[in-house]
């Protein structure tokens, strides 16, 4: 059984068929809502035809339910009283929420379909009253409700709560990086040559009165929105008697895709901005992103967040699952602990100091040197981003690809990441459940079979793996070690008949050599919501990790940084003062930097 995990999770995602004038297909889970409820962990995510649990935070198996709405988007589960509640979301029509005390063996029951709604929450307080969150646009905020708990129907009116600030935060500027672009937005090209700058409207030409079923008004807000962050995503989490009000900005394609937090005394506010924002962010790396997700309380009282981690090349929707520790310190502050939070990390069997948690085994593969059995640019497979990939020339079993770390290490794990490429096989048939001409979810697993062999001297080999599963992002340990110069991973038999391409082969283990040295940093604001932090090049070092914050003991935030001496950080907060510690890493460690003052 594993003792750790490695974001992206390894769960078998499945393949979204999208048919938007022409046909594709990438495997896609986002939006994850993860529960302990009745001494299992479940984890619903969108566009999975089912769900998963678990025992342990490690292990988990997929359940498949079909007829679990499972084209309505964002699924959300809480626990009131003895029931699993479910709903998830529909913007034209009622959406139901539906109940079970077992999910493994028992059919949900519709309770009521109160109101349209998106990316729901639903929150049972400690005094049995029952709250409803919702929002996902880039115009209107997260609203929220109070809910009858015995028929969820709504009491009183809607509440507004959380609006967009992107003039104010840095971390909800769309874009990657926070930088954004009209010009690369679909809609403002399709709409600006009908903007008429004087009125301030869109104009439609002499005759047209809608465009795709939208009105002028419409599309003039849609045209005046381009460029502001979607607000989404609502979470609640309840701690010491505060409310914990969480959502996502400012968009799920981007890098920085996040989630901010709030917090007030009572479910449906006021709420104020926590000082330490973004609560959820992990901007660098091999896979980024971590908006949109949910806070849990484990078996031994640890918090865990789970949220969306984006790949979005063949489409802005292609995403994955991460898992994080997080927790709440001595001054109420709410945080998450992503550094290095695509590193292999434990799950301790028992309470632990979330602050505190740090990568299992350092990364072996790095820039190593990379052969393949055909195909260009093999390097791409160890270069620690997922967004671009080796592929072999034909699907034939048999292709490989290798990475050699140069002497032979002490690995402990590794993570095989295939990627999808313009990938457009036969659309699934109508029996597959969709109410939309333009979306399928595969329900049939899509078998990936591959081995991974292991070598001291690139001639004799040992078959570590043989697999044949759904399986996207493979993760693989060997707690008590193997000694090895060679990883291979060879081909066999995969989805739709593609031929092997692999965004990242990442190996981990203890490195045999020294740590770097220290970095020697500055960090200067550069602007409101940006500052730059540069440090001195260091000998045999992969890369810095820039941790920041809103105080010296308060360095909740990271950004990953490979192969380069800067960063510009862009994700803070107008007028909040910030402290950054630069620690220098390679395969051998993490060598910690000194605390400064952003100035």
């Amino acid at each position: 059984m594993k003792t750790t995990y490695c974001n992206p999770l390894d769960l078998s995602y499945r393949y979204s068929h999208m048919n938007e004038g022409k046909r594709l297909a990438h495997r896609e889970g986002a939006d994850p809502t993860l529960i302990f409820f009745k001494g299992t962990y479940y984890a619903f995510v969108s566009m999975s035809a089912g769900f998963w649990h678990s025992r342990d935070l490690l292990n988990w198996e997929f359940h498949p339910a079909p007829d679990l709405l499972i084209y309505d988007y964002a699924p959300d589960v809480r626990q009131v009283g003895d029931y699993l509640y479910f709903c998830a979301s529909r913007r034209n029509v009622n959406c139901p929420i539906l109940r079970t005390k077992d999910p493994l063996n028992e059919k949900f029951e519709q309770v009521s379909a109160p109101f349209p709604f998106w990316d729901p929450d639903l929150f049972l307080d400690d005094d049995g009253r029952v709250y409803l969150y919702w929002g996902c646009t880039n115009t209107e905020p997260i609203w929220g409700i109070e809910m009858n708990p015995e028929t969820m129907l709504p009491i009183g009116e809607k509440v507004p709560l959380i609006y967009g600030r992107e003039s104010e935060l840095g971390y909800e500027r769309p874009g990657d990086n926070g930088v954004a672009s009209k010009e690369n937005s679909v809609v403002y090209q399709h709409l600006k040559h009908m903007f008429n700058p004087e009125t301030q409207r869109i104009e439609f030409p002499t005759g047209m009165e809608n465009l795709g079923g939208y009105s002028a008004e419409a599309m003039t807000a849609m045209f005046l929105c381009v460029g502001k962050p979607y607000i989404e995503g609502a979470f609640m989490t309840k701690h010491d008697g505060k409310y914990y009000l969480q959502y996502a900005c400012p968009g799920t394609q981007y890098n920085t895709y996040a989630d901010g937090v709030y917090v007030g005394d009572s479910p449906l506010g006021p709420f104020t901005l926590q000082k330490s924002n973004p609560y959820s962010s992990k901007p660098g790396g091999f896979i980024t992103g971590a908006g949109h997700g949910s806070t849990i309380r484990d078996a031994y009282g640890n918090y865990w967040h789970a949220s969306t981690m984006r790949i979005s090349i063949n489409h802005d929707f292609e995403r994955r699952i991460g898992l994080f520790p997080a927790g709440f310190d001595k001054d109420g502050v709410m945080f998450c602990n992503q550094n290095f939070a695509d590193y292999p990390h434990e799950v301790p069997n028992g309470k632990f100091d979330a602050a505190d948690q740090k990568p299992k085994w350092m990364l072996l593969s790095y820039n190593k040197k990379a052969t393949a059995s055909s195909g260009e640019h093999p390097e791409l497979a160890v270069n620690e981003d997922i967004r671009d990939w080796w592929s072999a020339d034909t699907a034939e079993p048999g292709e490989w690809l290798c990475v050699d770390l140069g002497k032979a290490e002490d690995v402990r794990a590794i993570q095989v990441n295939f990627a999808d490429e313009a990938l457009s096989p036969e659309f699934p048939p109508e029996e597959y459940g969709s109410d939309r001409g333009d979306r399928r979810i595969e329900l049939a697993p899509q078998i990936s079979q591959y081995t991974i062999e292991a070598s001291r001297d690139g001639e004799k080999w040992i078959v570590l793996e043989e697999v044949a599963r759904e399986c996207s992002n493979g993760y693989y340990e060997y707690i008590d070690g193997i000694s090895a110069r060679f990883i291979r991973v060879v081909g066999g038999k995969l989805p739709y008949g593609q031929v092997m391409r692999i965004s990242g082969l990442r190996v981990f283990g203890n490195g045999s050599g020294e740590k770097c040295e220290a970095a020697q940093a500055k960090a200067q604001r550069v602007g409101d919501l940006e500052a730059v932090v540069s440090w001195q090049p260091i000998e045999n070092a992969q890369g810095c990790n820039v941790r920041y914050g809103t105080a010296p003991d308060k360095l909740y935030m990271s950004w990953l940084v490979y192969g380069a001496d800067a960063v510009k950080l862009t994700t803070l907060i107008k007028g909040q003062e910030y402290y950054v510690c630069v620690d220098s890493f390679n395969e051998n460690g993490i060598t910690p930097g000194e605390i400064i003052k952003v100035v």
